[in-house]
């Protein structure tokens, strides 16, 4: 009798229907995992903070080292931009951190991540080559470039050496060569300088329009739709003129993460702005990705609480176009991009000047 109702139980335990895990809140396509200092968690303490909230990920760190001037600071050792005086300079060593905590993680822990190449001078006509020596050192690593930045606001001012432009051919030829490679382009670029004058011509987007159609093979994402801090939307920016944009078919390359808490204020501040931003979004589905633009957390309720401030546009947006915004569309980008460059590099990786060691060359 005994052993009959072992049997029935484990009968009804087995026959009940498994219950489906629940998704992922989102992918995060714009994330910093170190700081301006090259300070932040560990590759595998990030894993432990996506848990089952965050599915997959890009993997950064900041292109840039604040110095620690004694002169300017004293014993006061900045570890923010806004902290000291003292000039900003390009870290290329970040690309070789981020790719070595990439090869810590086991096959089924890098399949969440998307590791970015950033540590070149985009003013510099020898940044392509850095980045072909980085795939040819680490095959099998990189997704894409970025986040770079151009013009930034408090940013671009304080790094050492020629200052960044949207019209270097330095630029292009970074911008060229992700097109050939498959790489995925993460650019941050203003729409508009701090603080303009209500007649101040906006230079930056008509420049920045006409680099997007230099370059229409490159896959390119426009960090947080050019805002920040400061830098506000210029008129119409987040209705007419996105959409415009978005209806243009020679722009059809360009899509715009929502990252940063920065941009959500300017979404978010009214119901009209949610509405407007949400008419467009549910208009052109495929071009929008969230991120949180998050810099070396120590948990996971910084990403949280970003995509939890935007809450009033997931709430305005279709339920297959929040889908689309906060995983989909970063699954198509990234895993086209991943096929790319491993083709890329499959082809190209024995022409490559890269270190002797036990690194595999087939890239997958």
């Amino acid at each position: 009798m005994h052993r009959t109702l072992l049997v029935w139980i484990l009968a009804v335990i087995v026959s009940r229907p498994a219950v489906a895990k629940a998704p992922y809140l989102f992918n995060d396509s714009h994330f910093h995992l170190t700081n301006y200092i090259q300070e932040g968690p560990d590759v595998h303490t990030y894993l432990a903070m996506m848990g089952d909230k965050v599915g997959r990920s890009t993997l950064f760190g900041i292109p840039v080292q604040q110095m620690w001037s004694f002169c300017n600071s004293g014993t006061f050792a900045p570890t923010y931009y806004t902290q000291t005086d003292a000039p900003l300079y390009y870290y290329s060593f970040t690309d070789a951190v981020i790719a070595m905590e990439y090869r810590s993680l086991t096959p089924e822990q890098q399949a969440r991540l998307d590791p970015m190449i950033t540590g070149f001078n985009p003013a510099d006509m020898y940044a392509v080559d850095h980045i072909k020596r980085v795939l040819a050192t680490f095959p099998g690593v990189f997704s894409g470039i970025g986040e770079f930045s151009i013009h930034k606001e408090f940013v671009s001012s304080k790094i050492a050496g020629p200052t960044a432009s949207l019209t270097d051919p330095a630029l292009d030829r970074i911008l060229d060569f992700a097109a050939e490679a498959g790489l995925v382009v993460i650019l941050h670029n203003d729409v508009d300088t701090p603080y303009p004058k209500p007649d101040q011509d906006t230079y930056m987007l008509s420049q920045l329009r006409e680099l997007f159609l230099r370059h229409p093979k490159t896959t390119i994402i426009w960090a947080h739709c050019g805002l920040g801090r400061v830098v506000r939307p210029i008129q119409d920016q987040l209705g007419r003129r996105l959409e415009r944009a978005l209806a243009d078919p020679q722009l059809k390359h360009v899509s715009i993460d929502l990252s940063w808490e920065e941009l959500a204020k300017y979404i978010v501040a009214t119901s009209g702005t949610v509405q407007t931003v949400a008419a467009v979004i549910n208009k052109y589905p495929d071009r929008f990705l969230f991120g949180s633009d998050v810099v070396a957390p120590s948990g996971i309720d910084a990403q949280l609480k970003v995509y939890e401030t935007y809450q009033p546009l997931w709430d305005a947006l279709k339920p297959e176009v929040r889908q689309m915004v906060t995983t989909g569309n970063y699954e198509r980008l990234f895993d086209e991009g991943r096929k790319r460059v491993r083709a890329w590099e499959r082809a190209h990786i024995g022409t490559l000047k890269a270190p002797s060691g036990p690194f595999p060359l087939n890239g997958d």
